[in-house]
């Protein structure tokens, strides 16, 4: 098998944070197809914060796209900043906290199947309120839950965190954490 080959590549629409172009290919079987891909302009951010009292804290975003509320570790686009910085400021805007420790936890890609969208995962720890105000109603985030760690897999298999980012920021914290192996 050979890998893929794209011949010809045509926005189809952009605005400031997406791209979406189609590509005329060569799939690694030999034929001939086209590739719609999701080009995210600036990496996201995706921080998952702990307690002193071994909680995680969630947020509660009601999604357009999906037409529920769902349960995720607070993230958002990194708008051209250094990640820790745009983590930083996703916290805050997002929970009204601030992390003293912050460990990058490593890259992720999100939809890899229809999207180039990367990000980064960190986690925070020594949170405590932040000196600023955030701004929870202009994300669409109607609440803050503190999750003990022990119960989040209870509330996983329970369909209650159904993000797939937010599993996988959550796994990557898991790992560092030493909570898997």
């Amino acid at each position: 098998m050979s890998a893929w080959h794209a011949h010809d590549s045509r926005t189809v629409y952009e605005n400031p944070w997406i791209r979406v172009r189609e590509d005329a290919v060569t799939r690694p079987d030999g034929g001939d197809g086209v590739y719609g891909v999701v080009e995210v302009r600036q990496p996201a951010v995706f921080v998952v914060p702990v307690t002193d009292d071994d909680e995680v804290v969630l947020v509660e975003v009601e999604r357009y796209t999906t037409g529920a509320v769902s349960l995720e570790v607070p993230a958002g686009g990194s708008d051209g900043e250094d990640p820790l910085v745009a983590a930083a400021r996703e916290l805050r805007e997002e929970t009204g906290l601030a992390a003293d420790d912050w460990t990058h936890l490593g890259p992720v890609f999100s939809l890899n199947g229809v999207a180039h969208a990367p990000g980064h995962v960190l986690l925070a720890r020594g949170l405590r309120p932040a000196d600023e105000a955030h701004a929870q109603d202009e994300e669409g985030i109607v609440g803050v839950r503190r999750v003990p760690w022990s119960e989040l897999p209870a509330l996983v298999r329970a369909g209650g965190i159904t993000d797939n980012e937010s599993l996988g920021a959550l796994l990557h914290a898991a790992v560092a954490l030493g909570r898997v192996s």
